[in-house]
């Protein structure tokens, strides 16, 4: 029980983080002046602790540990994750251009589109 309402959580905070960067994305993208609202700034905050603590509970829970041999594909995960938040950053705040911000922007999605792959088949590709 404990285990699955873990899982719903960070599965939904997952969804609410890519919602919001895609969001943000395209707010940024048409120079809305909604992006510097204050909820706006503060809630990616509160859904990536959410989806961070989450993740760690799991790990607990489940026993995957990761960086060992037992469980190569959540250290490749853990990986794509970094990614996804290094683009997610250079997409929204270091892109010098908007051309620099898609590209990291999308990048960034495929970086997530793998993690989920690695996260429900546990293959790791490494």
């Amino acid at each position: 029980m404990l285990y699955m309402s873990l899982k719903h959580i960070h599965l939904l905070s997952i969804a609410l983080s890519v919602f919001l960067l895609t969001l943000r994305y395209i707010l940024m993208m048409m120079d809305s002046s909604v992006l510097h609202k204050k909820w706006l700034k503060i809630m990616p905050h509160i859904v990536d602790t959410v989806l961070l603590a989450s993740g760690i509970a799991l790990i607990f829970i489940t026993g995957f540990i990761p960086f060992t041999p037992a469980a190569p594909w959540l250290t490749e995960k853990i990986t794509c994750v970094l990614v996804y938040i290094a683009l997610g950053f250079i997409a929204l705040k270091l892109g010098k251009t908007k051309l620099i911000r898609s590209i990291a922007f999308f990048g960034a999605l495929g970086w997530l589109y793998w993690a989920a792959h690695l996260a429900i088949t546990k293959v790791p590709t490494w």
